[in-house]
C-alpha cells in the first residue's frame, strides 16, 4: 500500500505541507490569546513608572503626571522616582506610590492595602482609581488587542485555505491510487490462468475487486488523512506546550507508549476479527451472484427456504464478528480517551497547585488559559486516531487479500502481431491433466489440414472440450506438442496463439451493449460497416430490422433479451468480423429448433469457408458432411475418418448412430 502511495507522492507530500501550515496557524490561537490576557488585558496590573513627558501613545496622564508600564519603557525615557504598582483587588483597581510584590494575598480597608506572603502581612497605602481614569490605563491596550484578534481571525481564514487544498490533494491522490490500484487488479486477473476462475466464485473475485479496494480507498481517503493530520497536530501542541512549560510537556509525553500499546491491542483483536468479516462479505457476495444466476433453477425446484438458509448462516457469522468488532471499538475509544483525558486534567490541576486558580498566582492566567485550551485539543487527535482504527484494520486485511490475488502468477500479456495462420493443426502425443493425476487425455495425435472441417464426437467426459481448452491454451498438456503451421504453440503467448482463432459457444455469450459493439467487441480495427455486413452474411438481419434501434439495440449481459437462436447468428457474426484463420464450434446448433437450425446451418456455411474448422458435435446429423470425424472414448482416439467410412466400419460411431436415429441402443 505504501509502494502504491509513492506513484502520487507529489500530490502526499504537498498536502501533507499545507496540513502542517494549516496545523501550525490554527495552533498559533491559544499563544495570541495568552498574551492578549497576560500582555494586554491583565498586563495593566504591575509596575508603571513615573516619566517626564508624553513621548508616544504608551504614555498614561494621571494626576498631573505621566506613567508608562515598566515593561514599555525605552532607553530615551527620562524616569522620575521609583516605579508605583497598579493592584487589582477584587473588581477595583488601587495606586500604590512604590514597588510592592505582586504575590500573596490582598485585602483592603481604608485605604490600606494588605499583603499576605507566607505567614507575613505587608500594609501599604493605596489610591483607589475611578473608572475615568482607570479606562486611561486600558486605552493603549485597544489598539494591540484589535491588532491580535484580527491576526488571529486572518491566520484562521490562512488556515482554512491551506486545509481546503491539503483535504483536496490527499483525496485526489487517494482517488488515484485506488483507480490505479482497480486497473492493475483488473488487468492481473486477465493474465490468470483459466483454472484459477474455475476453482473460485466469481462474487470472491469481484468482491476483492470492488468491496476490499473500496475499503483501501477508505484508508488512503480518510484514515490515512485523518491519522496524518492527528500526528502533526499532536506535535504542534507538543511545541506549543515545551514552549509554555518543557516540564509539563514532558509528563504530557506519557500519552504517546499508551497510545502504541492501545493501538497494538487493537491491531491483534481486529486483524482478527475483520479477516472473518472480509472473508464472509467474499462468500457472501459469491452466494448472491450464485443465487442470482440459478434463480430459475431456486425457483423451478422450490429450494427458496435452504438457499435462504445458506444465506443466513454467512450472514450471522457477518453479524457476529461485526458485534465482536464492535465491542472492541466501544471499549477502546471514546469512553477511554474520555477517562485519558480526565486523568490528564487531574494531573494538570496537581502540577499547578489550588493556587493556580488566584490571580496572584506563579502561574498567569494567559498561562493558564492556554494550558486549559491545549490539553482537550491534544485529546481531539487522540480520539480521532482511535476511532480510525477500526478501518485501519479493515483496510489492512482488504490489502492483504487484494494483493494475495496480486500475488497470484500470471502471464505476461503478449499481443503483438504474429503472421496469419493458414490452419495446419497437429496434435502429437499429447496427454493432458486437469489435477495432474487423472488424465483426460491420453496421448493424443491427429492431424487437421488447412481449410479441413474436423468433427470431435463421444460420450461426456471423452475429452472433447479438452481437446479445444489446449488448442486455445487455456491450458497446456502435460506431455506431448500441439502445433500450428509445424511451429508449437507454446512459442506464441496465449493471445497471440488466439489472434488468429474464433470460437463459438454452444451457449452464446453477449455483453451488455448494442449488438454493434458485441459484434466487434469495441475492437478500433472492426469498422460498423464490417461488422453489418458480418450480420448480414450469417442471415442476422432479419431479426434485428424488427428491433427498435435496429443494429444499435441495447441487449442485458448474457443477451437475454435475445432467443437462442438470436444469439447464436450474433455469436457467428462475431467470429466472421474477427476472421480467424481457425474457427472453434461447441455444437453450435444443439437445442435448436428445425427453423432456427437451417438458418445456423446456412451461417454455419458462411463461417467455415476457407477457414480450417474444428467442430465439438454432440448430433451426429450435423457433422456428415465433415473432412474427419474423431471418435473419442476416455481420452484416447478410437476412430477415425469421414462419415462414410466410419459407417462402414460399424464401430463406435456406427453404434452411436444408430442410436441417435433410434434403431439401436449402445451397450456400455
Amino acid at each position: 500500500l505504501f509502494q502504491y502511495a509513492l506513484h502520487y507522492k507529489k500530490s502526499i507530500i504537498l498536502g501533507l505541507i499545507f496540513l502542517g501550515i494549516a496545523v501550525t496557524l490554527e495552533l498559533a490561537g491559544p499563544l495570541i490569546a495568552k498574551k492578549v490576557i497576560d500582555e494586554h488585558i491583565l498586563g495593566v496590573e504591575g509596575y508603571w513608572q513615573e516619566v517626564k513627558e508624553n513621548t508616544d501613545h504608551h504614555t498614561i496622564p494621571y494626576d498631573n503626571k505621566f506613567f508608562k508600564r515598566v515593561d514599555r519603557l525605552e532607553d530615551t525615557d527620562e524616569t522620575i522616582g521609583e516605579p508605583w504598582t497598579l493592584l487589582q483587588i477584587g473588581t477595583s483597581y488601587y495606586m500604590v506610590p512604590e514597588e510592592v510584590p505582586l504575590l500573596g494575598t490582598r485585602e483592603v480597608e481604608d485605604g490600606i492595602v494588605a499583603i499576605e506572603i507566607g505567614k507575613e502581612v505587608f500594609e501599604y497605602e493605596a489610591v483607589q482609581l475611578p473608572l475615568r481614569d482607570m479606562r486611561m490605563f486600558f486605552q493603549p491596550e485597544q489598539r494591540p488587542i484589535l491588532l491580535l484578534l484580527t491576526l488571529y481571525m486572518v491566520l484562521l481564514i490562512i488556515a482554512g485555505v491551506f486545509k481546503f487544498f491539503e483535504t483536496y490533494l490527499l483525496q485526489r491522490a487517494s482517488n488515484q491510487i485506488i483507480k490505479k490500484l482497480r486497473m492493475d487488479l483488473f488487468t492481473h486477473i486477465q493474465r490468470l490462468p483459466i483454472d484459477y476462475f474455475v476453482d473460485r466464485p466469481a462474487g470472491s473475485i469481484v468482491s476483492r475487486i470492488t468491496n476490499d479496494t473500496e475499503a483501501i480507498r477508505d484508508l488512503y481517503e480518510r484514515v490515512l488523512s485523518i491519522i496524518v493530520s492527528s500526528v502533526v497536530y499532536m506535535a504542534g501542541i507538543f511545541v506549543a506546550l515545551f514552549i509554555l512549560d518543557a516540564e509539563l510537556a514532558m509528563y504530557c509525553l506519557a500519552i504517546i507508549p499508551l497510545i502504541y500499546l492501545w493501538m497494538k491491542g487493537y491491531k491483534y483483536f481486529g486483524t482478527k476479527y475483520n479477516t472473518v468479516i472480509r472473508a464472509t462479505i467474499s462468500d457472501i457476495n459469491g452466494k448472491i451472484n450464485e443465487a442470482i444466476q440459478g434463480m430459475s433453477i431456486i425457483q423451478a425446484f422450490n429450494q427458496e427456504k435452504n438457499v435462504q438458509d445458506e444465506f443466513e448462516q454467512l450472514n450471522d457469522r457477518h453479524y457476529r464478528y461485526q458485534k465482536k468488532l464492535v465491542r472492541l471499538s466501544a471499549l477502546t475509544s471514546y469512553n477511554l480517551v474520555t477517562a485519558l483525558r480526565n486523568l490528564t486534567f487531574v494531573g494538570f490541576i496537581w502540577y499547578f497547585g489550588s493556587s493556580s486558580l488566584n490571580l496572584s498566582s506563579i502561574i498567569s492566567i494567559g498561562m493558564l488559559y492556554a494550558f486549559v485550551d491545549y490539553i482537550p485539543r491534544l485529546f481531539e487527535p487522540v480520539t480521532d486516531t482511535v476511532n480510525q482504527l477500526p478501518l485501519v484494520e479493515q483496510a489492512r486485511v482488504a490489502g492483504n487479500r487484494v494483493f494475495e490475488l496480486m500475488d497470484e502468477e500470471g502471464e505476461k500479456v503478449i499481443t503483438e502481431p504474429i503472421p496469419k495462420f493458414t490452419g495446419h493443426i497437429q496434435f502429437r502425443n499429447v496427454t493432458f491433466s486437469y489435477d495432474n493425476h487423472e488424465n483426460v487425455l491420453k496421448n493424443i495425435s491427429f492431424e487437421v489440414k488447412p481449410g479441413e472441417t474436423a468433427a470431435f464426437v463421444g460420450h461426456t467426459g471423452s475429452g472433447k472440450s479438452s481437446i479445444m481448452n489446449v488448442l486455445f491454451r487455456f491450458y497446456d498438456p502435460q506431455h506431448g506438442e500441439i502445433t500450428i503451421d509445424g511451429q508449437s504453440t507454446k512459442n506464441w503467448s496465449r493471445q497471440q496463439v488466439r489472434s488468429h482463432m474464433g470460437i463459438v459457444l454452444q451457449d452464446p455469450f453477449l455483453f451488455t451493449g448494442t449488438i454493434i459493439s458485441n459484434v466487434t467487441m469495441n475492437d478500433p480495427t472492426i469498422s460498423r460497416e464490417k461488422a453489418i455486413a458480418a450480420l448480414e452474411a450469417v442471415g442476422a438481419t432479419d431479426f434485428i430490422q424488427k428491433l427498435p434501434e435496429e443494429y444499435d439495440e441495447v441487449g442485458t449481459e448474457g443477451g437475454s433479451t435475445f432467443s437462442l437462436g438470436e444469439r447464436q447468428l450474433i455469436s457467428f457474426a462475431r467470429a466472421l468480423a474477427f476472421d480467424p484463420a481457425i474457427l472453434i464450434l461447441d455444437e453450435a446448433t444443439a437445442n435448436m429448433d428445425t427453423e432456427t437450425e437451417n438458418v445456423i446451418q446456412h451461417a454455419l456455411q458462411v463461417l467455415q469457408k476457407d477457414r480450417t474448422t474444428l467442430v465439438i458435435a454432440h448430433r451426429l446429423s450435423t457433422i456428415q458432411q465433415a473432412d474427419r470425424i474423431f471418435v473419442l472414448d476416455r481420452g484416447a482416439i478410437k476412430e477415425q475418418g469421414n462419415h462414410d467410412t466410419l459407417m462402414a466400419k460399424k464401430g463406435l460411431y456406427y453404434q452411436m448412430y444408430q442410436m441417435q436415429q433410434g434403431k439401436s441402443r449402445l451397450v456400455m
